[in-house]
């Protein structure tokens, strides 16, 4: 390993511990935790999940069937999830602020890959670290597996278009696409739990609370997120070239484009 790349790494590794130094992990802090959200509530997240999870095995399944060597780059955008929204503030009773790293996978893989690894981070998160629940899997999903890489992946691909650098386009594509799943809790919260005052009133309160801490956490995951962007580029360049963040071209289209060329 060069020394360069190990440079990187360490980086990466002094960032996520000194998150760690100054947010303490606290074991009350979690996504939407287990029963938490009422009955018709979570049934109804869960059936709103599914086929986008649904959409997002199928996307998965033709990326790592043309380009089997995207395997490791698709586990270490899950990875990136499970660690950064491992990452938790105590925000509002019932849930917490953390990054959430969709940002990276969406643009690398699209927004429908990224349903389904939010899903699979979540369930370990639940099963292992008492992080959300299996009833609020459903919510948790849709704000953090389908809202969040769905607002990146548009943001990255809108700022492309209109010429802008591709670190700028990075960048406020995984902060919008962090602060829009927390915009997203907010909504699933406040039509659970309805204020006196009504609905309206009480997204915004659930909104004004998270933004405290979700703000300055946006903004420092779309550094990050820049960063780990710019390593990729260095070392895996050869992987990066099949992909539609730096090729413009979807998976399935460069899959007719092989097809002829192999034919």
């Amino acid at each position: 390993m060069s020394i360069r790349k190990t440079k990187h790494i360490g980086l990466l590794v002094a960032y996520v511990m000194s998150i760690y130094m100054l947010f303490p992990n606290n074991v009350y802090a979690m996504h939407i935790m287990e029963g938490f959200l009422p009955f018709n509530w979570a049934a109804f997240w869960w059936i709103v999940m599914i086929p986008f999870v649904l959409a997002g095995v199928r996307s998965i399944k033709k990326t790592v069937t043309l380009y089997p060597n995207l395997k490791m780059l698709l586990g270490m955008a899950g990875a990136f999830a499970f660690v950064l929204s491992a990452l938790k503030i105590p925000s509002v009773t019932g849930s917490c602020s953390h990054p959430t790293g969709v940002g990276l996978g969406a643009i690398l893989f699209g927004p429908a890959a990224m349903s389904v690894l939010g899903m699979i981070v979540l369930i370990f998160q639940a099963l292992l670290l008492a992080h959300g629940g299996i009833t609020t899997l459903g919510a948790n999903t849709f704000s953090m597996g389908i809202v969040g890489p769905f607002v990146s992946y548009g943001i990255y691909r809108g700022l492309k278009r209109l010429g802008a650098p591709q670190w700028l386009s990075i960048f406020m594509a995984a902060t919008l696409g962090d602060l829009m799943t927390y915009i997203t809790t907010s909504i699933q919260l406040g039509l659970a739990f309805p204020a006196a005052s009504g609905v309206s009133a009480s997204i915004l309160k659930f909104m004004s609370i998270f933004a405290f801490t979700q703000i300055p956490l946006a903004i420092s995951e779309g550094l990050l997120t820049v960063m780990v962007f710019n390593i990729l580029m260095a070392y895996s360049q050869k992987e990066l070239q099949v992909l539609s963040a730096f090729t413009g071209n979807a998976i399935s289209s460069m899959k007719r484009k092989r097809g002829v060329k192999e034919a």
